[in-house]
């Protein structure tokens, strides 16, 4: 009797089930003359996996902001006829996966806030770990009343940086983020804008990546360097960790607001960053292949066919694949058009098994022993159902090979981990947790391995996930967490609306408000 599929619900096999998530992307471009809305909308779209929950674009034509922010996908909140409304000759991009605040339109990026000056768009990658030290210097220094996007419902860390960068009548906004870049805690990657000048910084640590890129008649900030890549700029460097740089008429500055203590976050090169991107010098895909090949020196088994999990432990698949000498193979075929979707099935649709993104080529595993390579186990479930579904379709072995080490810790740097509580490996062994996926054997990348695949020193990067060991200092856990600040005990008080004074163009009278 064959075998029916067991209805379970995953985020490769069907949506409920969410793997580790990145902060977010972000872009900036300065470009004379060029159509910068563009540029940053294709920028995004090269950034898109680091956030789908929301997108949004800023242009300043050398008088006037303008910000147009929805919740959806790059290619669901932009057409053709919001991209050319966004004129000028800067703009900065941004696509969420909320890690402080709800996923909400309020949170959406970038941010908007008055200054002294004129006006100032935000973006922001990461996450910072000093959000309740920074409300009260918010309310020290412009008084307990909420303003700009704090008056709107914003409860992200992003909105309390451009609530700080309002500065005041006697320090530009560079002065101004000078000043303030210090005092923040945790990780970020910052692209901001005024009138007339482009901004970026990183944090002192370098956590997450920031690539700057050189267009014919401009500059181009980025997450990532595939960014840079899709919209026909030369990558110059990395922003380095602790510097601010500036883009205006002017031409290029860089000044240094913090010394760099390096702790480049490990798992970009392990799951988050795309493949072909390239950190610190390092290509992440030939460091993913190095992972592949640690993992089968490491873990070693007799099988028929190595196979990755679809898309993100292709890589690792190949390297255990030339380094054991077992034949690789395809034995997961992955729907490329389903991306996230809202429609719940209903119970009589699980029963059925009904599976969006993944299904198995049965003629190709039936009766193989199989090795399965992923990037990674965060809960166990995605890894429980996918054993199930192989099994159901005749494999005769399954190998589960992990190309990182047993995730034990949450991320406070930007990365949206399930909770302690229910990382599968952090109350079970590694045969307990093979036990409970299934599986005949299972085998994780040591994390000396792990590390020397991305050919960087141990003392520059940040394993926190996996060792424990938090590079930036944490506060006490009563000041930490995703939704911290929509405690209304927090010392701000009632609205006071910062942003009432802006001019609004055609059709951007409630560009402000829920559209």
């Amino acid at each position: 009797m064959a075998l029916r599929g067991d209805g379970l619900l995953t985020h490769d096999l069907l949506p409920g089930e969410k793997g580790p998530q990145d902060a977010c992307g972000v872009f900036g471009v300065w470009a004379p003359g060029e159509e910068v809305s563009k540029l940053t909308y294709f920028g995004l779209y090269a950034l898109q996996h680091r956030g789908q929950e929301s997108a949004g674009i800023a242009t300043s034509n050398g008088e006037q902001l303008r910000v147009y922010k929805d919740m959806g996908l790059v290619s669901q909140v932009f057409d053709e006829t919001s991209l050319n409304a966004l004129t000028g000759h800067i703009a900065i991009g941004h696509t969420r996966y909320s890690t402080t605040g709800a996923s909400t339109w309020e949170n959406a990026q970038p941010t908007l806030g008055a200054t002294a000056g004129g006006t100032i768009a935000l973006g922001h990658n990461g996450n910072l770990t000093n959000s309740a030290e920074l409300v009260e210097l918010v309310a020290e220094r412009y008084g307990s009343m909420r303003r700009g996007e704090l008056a709107r419902g914003n409860t992200t860390d992003t909105a309390l940086v451009t609530a700080l960068l309002a500065g005041d009548p006697d320090h530009t906004l560079e002065a101004t983020a000078l000043e303030v870049l210090p005092r923040l805690r945790g990780a970020f990657c910052l692209v901001f804008m005024d009138e007339n000048t482009l901004y970026a910084a990183r944090d002192p640590h370098g956590v997450r990546p920031l690539v700057l890129g050189r267009l014919e008649r401009g500059w181009v900030v980025a997450s990532e360097t595939p960014a840079l890549d899709i919209v026909g700029a030369s990558f110059v460097r990395e922003v380095e960790p602790g510097e601010l740089i500036a883009i205006d008429a002017d031409g290029l500055r860089s000044t240094r607001f913090a010394p760099v203590e390096r702790a480049g976050c490990v798992f970009e090169y392990v799951y988050l960053a795309r493949p072909d991107t390239s950190i610190a010098g390092r290509s992440v895909h030939a460091a993913r292949v190095a992972m592949g090949r640690r993992l089968a020196q490491e873990h070693p088994v007799d099988a028929d066919l190595v196979i990755p999990v679809p898309e993100s432990g292709t890589p690792a698949a190949v390297g255990y694949a030339a380094e054991s000498g077992i034949p690789f193979g395809q034995g997961l075929t992955k729907n490329a058009y389903v991306g996230r979707t809202f429609i719940q099935p209903s119970q009589t649709l699980r029963q059925l098994g009904i599976r969006l993104k993944l299904n198995p080529l049965r003629e190709v595993i039936r009766g193989k022993r199989l090795v399965v390579v992923d990037d990674s186990i965060v809960r166990g479930n995605t890894q429980r159902a996918l054993i199930r579904m192989l099994r159901e379709a005749g494999a005769a072995e399954v190998h589960v090979r992990i190309s990182s080490p047993p995730v034990k810790w949450p991320c406070f740097y930007g990365i949206d981990f399930a909770s302690r509580a229910e990382l599968i490996a952090n109350g079970l062994g590694v045969d307990e947790i093979a036990a409970s996926l299934q599986a005949d054997s299972l085998g994780y990348i040591s994390t000396e391995g792990m590390i020397a695949a991305t050919e960087q020193p141990a003392s520059q990067l940040c394993t926190a996930c996996f060792t424990g060991h938090y590079p930036i200092e944490l506060p006490p856990a009563h000041r930490l967490g995703k939704f911290m600040l929509e405690q209304s005990e927090l010392p701000l008080g009632s609205p006071e609306d910062g942003l009432a004074t802006l001019v609004t163009g055609v059709g951007g009278a409630g560009a402000l408000d829920h559209p």
